[in-house]
């Protein structure tokens, strides 16, 4: 996708005179195209209001030029704008999953250390990011981990100072973690300090999903008991949509992400309430 871009601006920039694009009312499509493009290039993604205002054309005419750009496989189009991203997420399997982003999940489990210290009970969901929470968690006191998932609880089973209670019912393939009835009875019982839950999709307006329905009912149950939520996602995850809805975002507390995240969807986030701590 992106190498589409940048040759089809390259192609354009040689075509076009002046090389550099001047905004009239009477630009043309390709001159427009070229200067949605080199926005979308810096940025990442294009807002129809704004283009509407720096081009001086009507959010009719973006709209058609975002149409255009899509079926020609340089953008995605989005809620009010595009994106050099797929703004739906796909299901992955779960070691497909582990090697996308794999730095910046570190380096998000390592900044959500400090959240432990604060309780004695915690839940960690399903998914790549929350798992390396789980794998450099070396509590100095008794800590009860409350788990959907079977990695996670293979993965803390015999530490040491850590008492894992396992989530029980049916195992989605993909992220071997259950979900289900079963598993949601269990948290008719219990409350818990902290959850820590892994998302597929952060976006404004849609809120917090993931790509698996089953998950989302539980995720929302998990929600419900915890007393504060921390959600791990790293960048990609942000103008995001997965099939599941989770729930609005003024349901959590913290979004702890990466220094690639952009910085107008913190924005937003954080006027609604939530604090966005940037890993590094």
């Amino acid at each position: 996708m992106k190498k589409s871009i940048f040759n089809t601006i390259k192609h354009i920039e040689q075509a076009a005179s002046p090389k550099k694009t001047t905004i009239t009312a009477d630009m043309n499509i390709t001159e427009r195209h070229q200067a949605i493009l080199q926005k979308l290039q810096e940025s990442g993604r294009v807002d129809i209001i704004e283009l509407s205002d720096s081009l001086q054309v009507s959010g009719v005419t973006i709209r058609k030029d975002l149409k255009l750009l899509e079926e020609k496989k340089l953008l995605f189009r989005t809620k009010g704008g595009g994106s050099i991203q797929n703004p739906y997420a796909n299901e992955k399997p779960l070691n497909e999953k582990e090697l996308i982003h794999a730095e910046e999940k570190k380096k998000i489990a390592k900044a959500a250390l400090p959240f432990i210290d604060q309780t004695d009970s915690i839940i960690i969901g399903s998914g790549t990011t929350v798992f390396e929470l789980a794998r450099i968690l070396h509590p100095s006191r008794h800590l009860t981990v409350i788990t959907p998932a079977l990695k996670i609880a293979l993965e803390l089973c015999n530490r040491q100072h850590i008492e894992v209670l396992q989530m029980g019912g049916l195992i989605h393939q993909n992220s071997s973690s259950a979900a289900g009835s079963f598993a949601e009875k269990l948290l008719d019982e219990i409350s818990c300090g902290i959850l820590f839950l892994g998302v597929d999709g952060i976006d404004p307006d849609f809120g917090l999903s993931i790509t698996n329905l089953a998950e989302a009912s539980l995720n929302k149950k998990m929600i419900h008991i915890a007393q504060k939520v921390v959600i791990l996602a790293d960048s990609s995850k942000f103008g995001r949509r997965g099939i599941g809805r989770i729930g609005n975002l003024d349901l959590i507390h913290y979004i702890i992400t990466d220094k690639h995240a952009p910085k107008d969807l913190i924005s937003q986030m954080e006027e609604k309430g939530v604090q966005v701590i940037i890993a590094d």
